[in-house]
């Protein structure tokens, strides 16, 4: 079996998402929560979270298992939700719920695991050799450091979120977008705002970060300007956005301006209609003008 990267693609007709968020959805962990917006924004951040969230999910966040959620996390890696799901259903079924050998403790049951049988359980996710040695290495510490999942939880919980965040951060494999949605999926802790790949592009590109921002640049940004409580459904409904209008090639303003409902609070950093052109904003012209 050779090992391919996951299909990334942003394109939602070439690559179809689950009709459940599985970041936000029920089973993640997620509880409807109403949307509801009294006064104006005080931001232009928090504005554009606003109408994301009237379009997208509006989810009160918290309540799923701090170890499968950080084994769903990494499993999402350089991937789409559509070949990390399977992969997640089939590592649960295999060795959560008193599968393996971890006698019902699932940190316990892949720190036991066989890497080659780890990894040809999670195919599906691409990445499968490099995803299935992090997840053991990862298992074996919480099992070794924290006396299993179950204690992990109480950890990720209960501790101050910036001593859990840093303790997340030391953990070979662990980057600050994976261990933000620990705090966020998990913890359900406000004022979280993960950074993935869409977020980092659309949030620059909009210009509620500055163009040359990295993930933490933008992690910050967002933080600052989003109230706490919307940060959640703010990061989720802007994945949802990225793969539906701001794809990263193809942009719908780029044929139409018209076609994209955010298009009246939107700088369109590096998305050049005129011309098709469609550039990082980092690498935009403009992004150098004060």
């Amino acid at each position: 079996m050779s090992e391919q990267p996951g299909d990334g693609s942003s394109d939602p007709a070439a690559d179809p998402e689950p009709a459940e968020n599985i970041s936000g959805g029920d089973a993640g962990g997620g509880r409807a929560h109403r949307f509801e917006s009294t006064e104006e924004p005080a931001t232009r951040a928090e504005a554009v979270v606003d109408r994301l969230g009237e379009r997208y999910w509006r989810k009160a966040y918290g309540g799923q298992a701090a170890f499968e959620c950080l084994v769903r996390t990494v499993l999402s890696q350089n991937t789409s939700d559509k070949a990390s799901q399977p992969a997640h259903d089939a590592l649960m079924e295999r060795y959560g719920r008193g599968g393996g050998d971890g006698e019902g403790d699932l940190a316990a049951a892949l720190a036991a695991a066989a890497q080659d049988e780890l990894a040809e359980t999670i195919s599906s996710a691409g990445l499968y050799n490099q995803k299935s040695e992090t997840l053991i290495r990862l298992a074996g510490r919480v099992r070794d450091e924290y006396g299993g999942a179950d204690a992990f939880d109480a950890f990720v919980t209960g501790e101050d979120p910036t001593t859990v965040r840093d303790a997340l951060l030391e953990m070979k494999g662990v980057g600050p977008k994976t261990a933000d949605c620990v705090l966020l999926f998990s913890g359900g802790r406000g004022g979280v705002f993960p950074v993935d790949t869409h977020v980092h592009r659309i949030a620059r590109r909009v210009g509620l970060a500055p163009a040359d921002a990295d993930h933490e640049g933008v992690r910050a940004a967002l933080e600052r300007d989003v109230p706490a409580g919307r940060c959640g459904f703010g990061h989720t409904a802007m994945i949802q956005f990225g793969r539906e209008f701001c794809t990263a090639r193809n942009p719908a303003c780029l044929d139409d301006p018209d076609a994209c409902p955010m298009a009246d609070v939107c700088d369109q950093v590096g998305v050049y209609p005129a011309t098709g052109e469609v550039v990082d904003p980092a690498e935009a012209p403009e992004a150098g003008v004060d």
